[in-house]
Protein backbone atom coordinates (compact mmCIF):
# COMPACT_ATOMS: atom_id res chain seq x y z
CA UNK A 1 0.00 0.00 0.00
CA UNK A 2 1.62 3.35 -1.05
CA UNK A 3 2.32 5.80 1.77
CA UNK A 4 -0.28 8.49 2.14
CA UNK A 5 0.75 12.14 2.17
CA UNK A 6 0.18 14.26 5.25
CA UNK A 7 -2.03 16.57 3.20
CA UNK A 8 -4.27 13.65 2.20
CA UNK A 9 -4.40 12.39 5.77
CA UNK A 10 -5.39 15.82 7.01
CA UNK A 11 -8.14 16.15 4.42
CA UNK A 12 -9.76 12.85 5.38
CA UNK A 13 -9.24 13.43 9.10
CA UNK A 14 -10.98 16.79 8.82
CA UNK A 15 -13.94 14.94 7.34
CA UNK A 16 -13.93 12.53 10.30
CA UNK A 17 -13.74 15.41 12.78
CA UNK A 18 -16.55 17.29 11.03
CA UNK A 19 -18.63 14.13 11.13
CA UNK A 20 -17.99 13.76 14.87
CA UNK A 21 -19.08 17.36 15.46
CA UNK A 22 -22.62 16.43 14.41
CA UNK A 23 -22.91 14.19 17.47
CA UNK A 24 -21.75 16.75 20.06
CA UNK A 25 -24.34 16.98 22.83
CA UNK A 26 -26.01 13.68 21.95
CA UNK A 27 -23.50 10.96 22.88
CA UNK A 28 -22.73 11.59 26.58
CA UNK A 29 -21.25 10.02 28.65
CA UNK A 30 -19.15 8.92 25.66
CA UNK A 31 -17.27 11.23 23.28
CA UNK A 32 -18.64 11.85 19.82
CA UNK A 33 -16.19 10.14 17.45
CA UNK A 34 -16.09 10.16 13.66
CA UNK A 35 -14.70 7.33 11.51
CA UNK A 36 -14.14 7.34 7.74
CA UNK A 37 -13.08 4.24 5.78
CA UNK A 38 -11.17 5.18 2.62
CA UNK A 39 -9.83 3.16 -0.29
CA UNK A 40 -8.27 4.50 -3.51
CA UNK A 41 -9.26 8.07 -2.73
CA UNK A 42 -12.92 7.50 -2.01
CA UNK A 43 -15.03 6.90 1.06
CA UNK A 44 -16.23 3.31 1.48
CA UNK A 45 -18.24 4.00 4.63
CA UNK A 46 -18.51 6.45 7.50
CA UNK A 47 -19.73 6.18 11.07
CA UNK A 48 -20.36 8.46 14.04
CA UNK A 49 -21.02 7.60 17.67
CA UNK A 50 -24.70 6.88 18.18
CA UNK A 51 -27.07 8.69 20.51
CA UNK A 52 -26.24 7.91 24.12
CA UNK A 53 -22.78 6.64 23.14
CA UNK A 54 -23.67 3.47 21.21
CA UNK A 55 -22.85 2.18 18.67
CA UNK A 56 -19.26 3.40 18.42
CA UNK A 57 -18.18 5.15 15.23
CA UNK A 58 -15.74 2.44 14.11
CA UNK A 59 -18.20 -0.43 14.50
CA UNK A 60 -20.89 1.53 12.64
CA UNK A 61 -18.54 2.31 9.72
CA UNK A 62 -17.35 -1.31 9.59
CA UNK A 63 -20.94 -2.57 9.65
CA UNK A 64 -21.82 -0.38 6.68
CA UNK A 65 -18.67 -1.35 4.77
CA UNK A 66 -18.99 -5.11 5.28
CA UNK A 67 -16.26 -7.07 3.50
CA UNK A 68 -15.21 -3.90 1.61
CA UNK A 69 -13.44 -2.73 4.79
CA UNK A 70 -10.54 -5.14 4.16
CA UNK A 71 -7.48 -3.22 2.99
CA UNK A 72 -8.99 0.20 3.73
CA UNK A 73 -7.51 3.09 5.67
CA UNK A 74 -9.58 4.08 8.71
CA UNK A 75 -9.51 7.71 9.84
CA UNK A 76 -10.68 8.02 13.45
CA UNK A 77 -10.94 11.23 15.50
CA UNK A 78 -10.10 9.41 18.78
CA UNK A 79 -8.00 6.36 19.61
CA UNK A 80 -10.14 3.20 19.16
CA UNK A 81 -11.22 1.69 22.46
CA UNK A 82 -9.45 -1.42 23.74
CA UNK A 83 -11.67 -2.48 26.64
CA UNK A 84 -14.81 -4.57 26.80
CA UNK A 85 -17.81 -2.46 27.77
CA UNK A 86 -21.32 -2.88 26.48
CA UNK A 87 -19.71 -3.63 23.10
CA UNK A 88 -16.46 -5.41 22.10
CA UNK A 89 -13.32 -3.27 21.65
CA UNK A 90 -13.23 -1.19 18.46
CA UNK A 91 -9.52 -1.96 18.04
CA UNK A 92 -10.39 -5.66 17.78
CA UNK A 93 -13.16 -4.91 15.29
CA UNK A 94 -10.72 -3.02 13.04
CA UNK A 95 -8.26 -5.92 13.22
CA UNK A 96 -10.96 -8.46 12.45
CA UNK A 97 -12.18 -6.43 9.46
CA UNK A 98 -8.70 -6.46 7.97
CA UNK A 99 -8.12 -2.73 7.62
CA UNK A 100 -4.59 -2.00 6.40
CA UNK A 101 -3.97 1.32 8.14
CA UNK A 102 -5.49 3.40 10.94
CA UNK A 103 -4.96 7.16 11.21
CA UNK A 104 -5.80 8.61 14.63
CA UNK A 105 -6.23 12.27 15.54
CA UNK A 106 -5.62 12.01 19.29
CA UNK A 107 -5.21 9.51 22.09
CA UNK A 108 -7.91 8.54 24.57
CA UNK A 109 -7.05 9.56 28.17
CA UNK A 110 -9.35 6.92 29.66
CA UNK A 111 -6.92 4.62 31.54
CA UNK A 112 -8.77 1.60 30.13
CA UNK A 113 -7.80 2.72 26.62
CA UNK A 114 -4.83 5.12 26.73
CA UNK A 115 -2.26 3.70 24.32
CA UNK A 116 -3.72 0.22 24.43
CA UNK A 117 -5.86 0.68 21.33
CA UNK A 118 -2.81 1.72 19.32
CA UNK A 119 -0.72 -1.17 20.67
CA UNK A 120 -3.40 -3.69 19.82
CA UNK A 121 -3.56 -2.44 16.23
CA UNK A 122 0.21 -2.48 15.79
CA UNK A 123 0.56 -5.95 17.30
CA UNK A 124 -1.86 -7.14 14.62
CA UNK A 125 0.42 -5.71 11.92
CA UNK A 126 -1.73 -2.68 11.13
CA UNK A 127 0.11 0.53 10.24
CA UNK A 128 -0.88 3.31 12.66
CA UNK A 129 -0.36 7.05 12.24
CA UNK A 130 -1.09 9.25 15.24
CA UNK A 131 -1.57 12.97 15.86
CA UNK A 132 -3.13 14.06 12.56
CA UNK A 133 -5.09 17.29 13.34
CA UNK A 134 -4.64 16.50 17.01
CA UNK A 135 -5.43 20.00 18.30
CA UNK A 136 -8.67 20.24 16.33
CA UNK A 137 -9.83 16.85 17.58
CA UNK A 138 -8.82 17.56 21.18
CA UNK A 139 -10.86 20.76 21.15
CA UNK A 140 -13.99 18.83 20.15
CA UNK A 141 -13.22 16.11 22.70
CA UNK A 142 -12.50 18.66 25.47
CA UNK A 143 -15.65 17.74 27.39
CA UNK A 144 -14.83 14.04 27.49
CA UNK A 145 -11.22 14.82 28.42
CA UNK A 146 -12.32 17.15 31.26
CA UNK A 147 -14.60 14.48 32.69
CA UNK A 148 -11.85 11.83 32.59
CA UNK A 149 -8.94 14.01 33.74
CA UNK A 150 -10.58 16.57 36.04
CA UNK A 151 -13.78 14.90 37.17
CA UNK A 152 -15.99 17.66 35.81
CA UNK A 153 -17.51 18.72 32.50
CA UNK A 154 -15.99 21.28 30.18
CA UNK A 155 -17.72 24.56 31.01
CA UNK A 156 -18.63 26.96 28.22
CA UNK A 157 -20.01 30.40 29.06
CA UNK A 158 -22.22 32.21 26.55
CA UNK A 159 -22.53 35.98 26.92
CA UNK A 160 -24.68 38.08 24.57
CA UNK A 161 -23.95 41.72 25.29
CA UNK A 162 -23.72 45.24 23.92
CA UNK A 163 -20.32 46.54 22.82
CA UNK A 164 -19.78 47.81 26.36
CA UNK A 165 -20.58 44.47 27.99
CA UNK A 166 -24.19 45.12 29.08
CA UNK A 167 -26.95 42.50 28.99
CA UNK A 168 -29.86 44.87 29.76
CA UNK A 169 -30.71 48.54 30.15
CA UNK A 170 -31.04 50.24 33.52
CA UNK A 171 -34.76 49.35 33.47
CA UNK A 172 -33.99 45.66 32.86
CA UNK A 173 -35.01 45.55 29.17
CA UNK A 174 -32.94 42.87 27.41
CA UNK A 175 -34.99 41.44 24.51
CA UNK A 176 -33.37 41.51 22.13
CA UNK A 177 -29.84 42.88 22.28
CA UNK A 178 -28.58 40.54 19.56
CA UNK A 179 -30.28 39.69 16.28
CA UNK A 180 -31.92 36.52 14.90
CA UNK A 181 -28.69 34.92 13.59
CA UNK A 182 -26.94 35.33 16.94
CA UNK A 183 -29.95 33.89 18.75
CA UNK A 184 -30.00 30.94 16.34
CA UNK A 185 -26.33 30.37 17.14
CA UNK A 186 -27.27 30.26 20.82
CA UNK A 187 -29.75 27.48 20.08
CA UNK A 188 -27.06 25.66 18.09
CA UNK A 189 -24.84 25.84 21.18
CA UNK A 190 -27.63 24.27 23.24
CA UNK A 191 -27.91 21.41 20.75
CA UNK A 192 -24.16 20.68 20.97
CA UNK A 193 -23.98 20.59 24.78
CA UNK A 194 -25.10 17.84 27.14
CA UNK A 195 -26.51 20.25 29.72
CA UNK A 196 -27.32 23.94 30.14
CA UNK A 197 -27.08 25.73 33.47
CA UNK A 198 -28.63 28.89 34.91
CA UNK A 199 -28.86 30.44 38.35
CA UNK A 200 -32.13 30.79 40.22
CA UNK A 201 -32.23 34.54 39.50
CA UNK A 202 -32.41 33.89 35.75
CA UNK A 203 -34.97 31.15 36.31
CA UNK A 204 -37.20 33.56 38.21
CA UNK A 205 -36.69 36.72 36.15
CA UNK A 206 -36.83 35.26 32.63
CA UNK A 207 -38.87 32.05 33.06
CA UNK A 208 -36.71 30.43 30.34
CA UNK A 209 -37.41 27.17 28.51
CA UNK A 210 -33.68 26.48 27.84
CA UNK A 211 -34.58 24.18 24.94
CA UNK A 212 -33.19 24.00 21.42
CA UNK A 213 -35.74 25.42 19.02
CA UNK A 214 -33.85 25.17 15.74
CA UNK A 215 -35.90 23.42 13.03
CA UNK A 216 -34.94 19.74 12.95
CA UNK A 217 -32.98 19.89 16.21
CA UNK A 218 -35.88 20.15 18.66
CA UNK A 219 -34.99 16.68 19.94
CA UNK A 220 -31.48 17.81 20.86
CA UNK A 221 -32.41 19.94 23.88
CA UNK A 222 -29.85 19.57 26.69
CA UNK A 223 -30.49 18.58 30.29
CA UNK A 224 -31.53 21.75 32.14
CA UNK A 225 -29.61 22.49 35.35
CA UNK A 226 -30.78 25.10 37.86
CA UNK A 227 -28.71 26.26 40.84
CA UNK A 228 -31.27 27.22 43.46
CA UNK A 229 -29.91 27.26 47.03
CA UNK A 230 -33.19 28.47 48.53
CA UNK A 231 -35.47 26.41 46.28
CA UNK A 232 -37.25 29.41 44.79
CA UNK A 233 -38.18 27.82 41.45
CA UNK A 234 -41.94 28.21 41.05
CA UNK A 235 -44.06 25.11 40.35
CA UNK A 236 -45.80 27.02 37.54
CA UNK A 237 -42.49 27.97 35.85
CA UNK A 238 -41.74 26.71 32.35
CA UNK A 239 -38.80 24.67 33.69
CA UNK A 240 -41.00 22.89 36.24
CA UNK A 241 -44.08 22.34 34.08
CA UNK A 242 -42.03 20.84 31.22
CA UNK A 243 -39.67 18.73 33.36
CA UNK A 244 -41.57 15.59 32.34
CA UNK A 245 -40.50 16.25 28.74
CA UNK A 246 -37.01 17.78 29.09
CA UNK A 247 -34.87 16.58 32.03
CA UNK A 248 -34.54 19.28 34.70
CA UNK A 249 -32.03 18.90 37.52
CA UNK A 250 -32.09 21.34 40.43
CA UNK A 251 -29.19 21.69 42.87
CA UNK A 252 -30.03 23.17 46.24
CA UNK A 253 -28.32 23.75 49.60
CA UNK A 254 -28.94 22.20 53.03
CA UNK A 255 -32.07 23.43 54.81
CA UNK A 256 -34.24 23.61 51.71
CA UNK A 257 -38.05 23.53 51.94
CA UNK A 258 -39.03 19.83 51.75
CA UNK A 259 -42.67 20.60 50.96
CA UNK A 260 -41.73 22.82 48.03
CA UNK A 261 -39.29 20.15 46.87
CA UNK A 262 -41.99 17.46 46.88
CA UNK A 263 -44.19 19.55 44.58
CA UNK A 264 -41.34 19.97 42.09
CA UNK A 265 -40.33 16.31 42.32
CA UNK A 266 -43.90 15.29 41.54
CA UNK A 267 -43.61 17.40 38.36
CA UNK A 268 -40.49 15.49 37.29
CA UNK A 269 -37.76 17.82 38.58
CA UNK A 270 -34.75 15.99 39.96
CA UNK A 271 -33.53 17.67 43.17
CA UNK A 272 -30.07 17.13 44.63
CA UNK A 273 -28.50 18.70 47.70
CA UNK A 274 -24.91 19.93 47.60
CA UNK A 275 -22.93 22.01 50.12
CA UNK A 276 -23.62 25.73 50.33
CA UNK A 277 -20.96 28.14 49.10
CA UNK A 278 -19.28 30.40 51.64
CA UNK A 279 -20.37 33.42 49.58
CA UNK A 280 -23.98 32.21 49.31
CA UNK A 281 -25.66 29.97 46.79
CA UNK A 282 -24.47 26.44 46.18
CA UNK A 283 -20.85 25.29 45.98
CA UNK A 284 -19.94 25.04 42.30
CA UNK A 285 -17.19 22.39 42.36
CA UNK A 286 -19.47 19.73 43.96
CA UNK A 287 -22.18 20.57 41.39
CA UNK A 288 -19.76 20.04 38.50
CA UNK A 289 -18.48 16.81 40.06
CA UNK A 290 -22.04 15.54 40.43
CA UNK A 291 -22.80 16.40 36.80
CA UNK A 292 -19.70 14.47 35.70
CA UNK A 293 -20.82 11.46 37.77
CA UNK A 294 -24.12 11.61 35.88
CA UNK A 295 -22.20 11.48 32.57
CA UNK A 296 -22.32 15.15 31.57
CA UNK A 297 -19.22 16.14 29.56
CA UNK A 298 -20.19 19.48 27.97
CA UNK A 299 -21.94 22.15 30.07
CA UNK A 300 -23.18 25.46 28.67
CA UNK A 301 -23.82 28.32 31.10
CA UNK A 302 -26.26 30.98 29.92
CA UNK A 303 -27.07 33.06 32.97
CA UNK A 304 -26.94 35.14 34.89
CA UNK A 305 -24.26 37.66 35.73
CA UNK A 306 -23.74 36.40 39.31
CA UNK A 307 -23.37 32.75 38.32
CA UNK A 308 -21.00 33.68 35.47
CA UNK A 309 -18.87 35.74 37.86
CA UNK A 310 -18.80 32.93 40.44
CA UNK A 311 -17.52 30.49 37.81
CA UNK A 312 -14.93 33.00 36.62
CA UNK A 313 -13.78 33.66 40.19
CA UNK A 314 -13.08 29.95 40.68
CA UNK A 315 -11.44 29.56 37.23
CA UNK A 316 -14.08 27.04 36.19
CA UNK A 317 -14.83 28.44 32.73
CA UNK A 318 -12.98 26.68 29.91
CA UNK A 319 -14.54 28.32 26.86
CA UNK A 320 -16.17 31.67 26.11
CA UNK A 321 -18.79 32.31 23.44
CA UNK A 322 -19.05 36.10 23.26
CA UNK A 323 -21.81 37.60 21.11
CA UNK A 324 -21.50 41.37 20.76
CA UNK A 325 -24.25 43.57 19.36
CA UNK A 326 -23.30 46.93 17.78
CA UNK A 327 -24.91 49.19 20.37
CA UNK A 328 -23.85 51.00 23.51
CA UNK A 329 -26.01 50.95 26.65
CA UNK A 330 -23.81 52.76 29.14
CA UNK A 331 -22.60 52.30 32.68
CA UNK A 332 -26.11 52.33 34.17
CA UNK A 333 -26.99 49.18 32.21
CA UNK A 334 -26.82 45.67 33.68
CA UNK A 335 -23.30 44.21 33.36
CA UNK A 336 -22.90 40.78 31.78
CA UNK A 337 -20.58 39.79 34.62
CA UNK A 338 -20.97 40.66 38.30
CA UNK A 339 -17.77 41.62 40.15
CA UNK A 340 -15.46 38.65 40.73
CA UNK A 341 -12.51 40.06 42.59
CA UNK A 342 -9.79 40.83 40.06
CA UNK A 343 -7.54 43.39 41.77
CA UNK A 344 -4.43 43.16 39.57
CA UNK A 345 -3.98 42.36 35.90
CA UNK A 346 -1.83 39.40 36.92
CA UNK A 347 -4.92 37.94 38.61
CA UNK A 348 -7.00 38.14 35.43
CA UNK A 349 -7.26 34.93 33.45
CA UNK A 350 -5.86 35.05 29.93
CA UNK A 351 -7.71 33.61 26.94
CA UNK A 352 -6.76 32.37 23.49
CA UNK A 353 -8.72 33.51 20.45
CA UNK A 354 -10.04 30.50 18.55
CA UNK A 355 -12.57 31.86 16.06
CA UNK A 356 -14.34 35.04 15.10
CA UNK A 357 -17.15 35.68 12.66
CA UNK A 358 -19.97 38.05 11.87
CA UNK A 359 -23.57 36.90 12.36
CA UNK A 360 -25.65 39.40 10.41
CA UNK A 361 -24.83 42.59 12.31
CA UNK A 362 -23.48 40.94 15.47
CA UNK A 363 -19.99 39.57 16.11
CA UNK A 364 -19.17 36.16 17.60
CA UNK A 365 -15.83 35.60 19.30
CA UNK A 366 -14.85 32.18 20.68
CA UNK A 367 -12.00 31.86 23.16
CA UNK A 368 -10.43 29.03 25.16
CA UNK A 369 -8.87 29.45 28.59
CA UNK A 370 -5.10 29.21 28.27
CA UNK A 371 -3.91 25.85 29.52
CA UNK A 372 -7.03 23.98 28.37
CA UNK A 373 -8.03 22.45 25.04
Amino acid sequence: MPPSSLETDQRWMRTAIDLAAHGLGATWPNPSVGCILVRDGRVIARGVTGRGGRPHAETEALRLAGTAAAGCTAYVSLEPCAHVGRTPPCADALVKAGVARVVIACGDPDPRVSGRGVRRLRLAGIEVTEGVLRQEAERDHAGFFARVRRGRPMVGLKLATSLDGRIATATGESQWITGPQARAYGHHLRATHDAIMVGSGTGLADDPALTCRLPGLEGRSPVRVVLDARLRLRPDSTLATTAWRTPTWLFTAPGYDRTAARVLIDQGVRIEQVPAAATGGVALVPVLARLAERGITRLLVEGGAVLAASLMREHLVDRLHLLRAPLLIGGDGVAGLAPFGVRRLDDARRWRFVAERVLDNDRLVELDALGHH
